[in-house]
C-alpha cells in the first residue's frame, strides 16, 4: 500500500508476524484460492473466476454458458487476491503458486476488451451499461483493485502482464472522463489510491492527472448521482442519490470536516487524498486529511481502532455513538484505516499515526481471521450476546462465530493482502 520495495526489501522471518506470514503462504492463499472457484463445502459461493471465464468465453465467441453471479464488485476479490500472493512471493518465493497466478492473469487478460475496458459484471450481464451506474456500480472500484494487484504483481515478480492490462484499462478511463469529458466520479472510492499506485510504478503522468481529478470533482457538484439516476433508469439496489454523507460527496473534499458514510468508503477516499498531497505538496488537502483524521481517531472510532459503528450503511453515525454489541467495525474498514495512517505518517511524522495503525491491526485486522487461516468476520463487535448476536434483527450482523465465506466477501482477502505485506510497515525510509 505504500513502499512495496520494503516488501521485497525486509523479510519477517520469524515471531508473532512472521508465523502469520508464513500461514498466509501456506494455508489462507490456497484456502481463497478455493473459495473463489467455489471449492469449499459448506461455504457461499464466490464465481469469481469462472465469472472472467465467461467473460473471456463472451468476447471470443459472442455468447456464455451461464450467467454472471455475484455482487457488482466481485472482480475485486480476486483482484486483492493476486495482490496477497504478489507480497507472498515476494517474501516466499512458490514456483507453483506463480503458475497459478500466472494462468488468472492469463484468463483475466481473455477477459479485457478491445478498448482495454475490464469488468465481468458489464461484459457478461450489462454490456449496454458501461459507465451510467457510476454511484452503485463499482467499475472505477473494481478498476482499482485490479491496479494495485497490476502494481504488486509486477514489482514483486517483475511481471508485466497484468500491468499492461490495468494499464490499458487505466488508459480507457483516462480517454472517457478525461479526453471525452464524462463526468461523475466513482460511488466507492478506491481508484485514486490505485492511480497513483500505477503512477509511482509507471511514471505515465496521465494516471496522476486521472487520479487528482477524481479527487476534485468529488462534491463539486453533490447532485450528480441524483442526476445520474435519472438518466439511466435502472438500478443494482436503488441506493438512495440523496445520501451524500454515505458516499462522501456532499462537499468537495478540501472542505469536509468529519468522517460520514460507508466506512471503507471514506478511508478509502481519504488515503487517497493523503496520497495526492504527498505526490503534490497540496496544503489544503494534506490539512482536510489532518482535519479527518482527527475527527475519526477523536471522536468516532472504538478503542480497539475499530471504525463505522452502524449496520445501515456499515457507516460512521455521529461522535461519540460507539455502541458495543451493534457495532459494525468492518475488518475492511480497519484495513483502509491502516492504509489512512501509512500515507498520513509519509504525510507527517507523527507517532500517532503508528499507534493507530498498531491498534488496528491487533484488534482488529487479525480479529478477522480464525487462527488456522479458515474463517473470517466482516464485523468486530465489542460484545456479542448470546441468543441475540447474531439472531435478533438488530443484531444479525454481529455474528458470534466466523463463517467459511461470504456472498460479500471483500474482507477475506482484505486480510490477506495485508498480512502478506507486513514488512512494507515495519519500516519507513526518509
Amino acid at each position: 500500500m505504500g513502499d512495496l520495495q520494503l516488501v521485497k526489501k525486509f523479510k519477517v522471518n520469524d515471531g508473532f508476524f512472521g508465523r502469520y506470514e508464513k500461514l498466509v503462504k501456506d494455508v489462507v492463499l490456497p484456502y481463497q484460492e478455493k473459495a473463489l472457484n467455489d471449492q469449499i463445502e459448506g461455504a457461499d459461493k464466490s464465481h469469481c473466476i469462472e465469472n472472467f471465464r465467461m467473460a473471456a468465453e463472451k468476447l471470443k465467441t459472442g455468447k456464455c454458458n451461464g450467467e454472471f453471479y455475484g455482487m457488482v464488485f466481485q472482480d475485486s476479490d480476486v483482484a486483492k487476491w493476486l495482490e496477497g500472493a504478489a507480497y507472498s512471493l515476494a517474501q516466499y518465493p512458490d514456483a507453483e503458486l506463480e503458475r497459478r497466478c500466472d494462468e488468472i492473469i492469463d484468463l483475466i487478460g481473455e477477459a479485457q476488451q478491445e478498448d482495454g475496458y475490464l469488468n465481468t459484471y458489464f461484459t457478461v450481464k450489462a454490456p449496454d451499461k458501461r459507465w451510467t451506474n457510476l454511484q452503485e456500480a463499482h467499475e472505477l472500484y473494481c478498476a482499482g483493485h485490479m491496479m494495485e494487484a497490476a502494481v504488486a504483481y509486477a514489482e514483486c515478480t517483475g511481471k508485466i502482464k497484468l500491468l499492461n492490462i490495468m494499464c490499458g484499462m487505466a488508459d480507457h478511463i483516462y480517454k472517457h472522463f478525461i479526453e471525452e469529458g464524462a463526468e461523475g466520479y466513482s460511488g466507492h472510492p478506491e481508484v485514486e489510491l490505485a492511480l497513483l499506485r500505477l503512477y509511482r510504478c509507471t511514471k505515465n503522468e496521465k494516471y496522476k492527472e486521472l487520479a487528482l481529478h477524481f479527487i476534485n470533482v468529488r462534491g463539486v457538484d453533490s447532485d450528480y448521482f441524483r442526476k445520474e439516476k435519472e438518466r439511466r433508469k435502472w438500478t443494482v439496489w436503488n441506493a438512495d442519490p440523496e445520501d451524500k454523507e454515505y458516499t462522501q460527496c456532499g462537499a468537495p473534499v478540501r472542505e469536509q470536516t468529519k468522517a460520514t458514510g460507508h466506512a471503507v468508503r471514506a478511508v478509502y477516499l481519504y488515503t487517497g487524498m493523503a496520497d495526492a498531497a504527498m505526490e503534490t505538496g497540496d496544503t489544503a488537502l494534506a490539512e482536510a486529511c489532518k482535519t479527518l483524521w482527527n475527527n475519526i481517531t477523536q471522536c468516532r472510532m472504538y478503542v480497539t481502532g475499530g471504525i463505522g459503528s452502524a449496520y445501515e450503511g456499515e457507516a460512521f453515525t455521529r461522535d461519540y455513538h460507539l455502541p458495543n454489541d451493534t457495532a459494525y467495525a468492518e475488518t475492511c474498514a480497519a484495513i483502509g484505516l491502516i492504509f489512512f495512517a501509512n500515507r498520513m505518517l509519509y504525510l507527517e511524522r507523527d507517532r500517532k499515526y503508528a499507534d493507530a495503525m498498531e491498534r488496528a491491526l491487533y484488534n482488529c485486522v487479525l480479529a478477522g481471521m480464525q487462527l488456522d487461516g479458515t474463517r473470517f468476520f466482516y464485523v468486530n463487535p465489542l460484545e456479542t450476546l448470546p441468543g441475540i448476536s447474531g439472531e435478533a434483527k438488530t443484531h444479525r450482523h454481529a455474528l458470534p462465530v466466523r463463517p467459511k465465506w461470504f456472498a460479500c466477501a471483500c474482507c477475506p482477502p482484505n486480510v490477506a493482502r495485508t498480512l502478506s505485506s507486513i514488512s512494507e510497515y515495519a519500516w519507513h525510509m526518509t
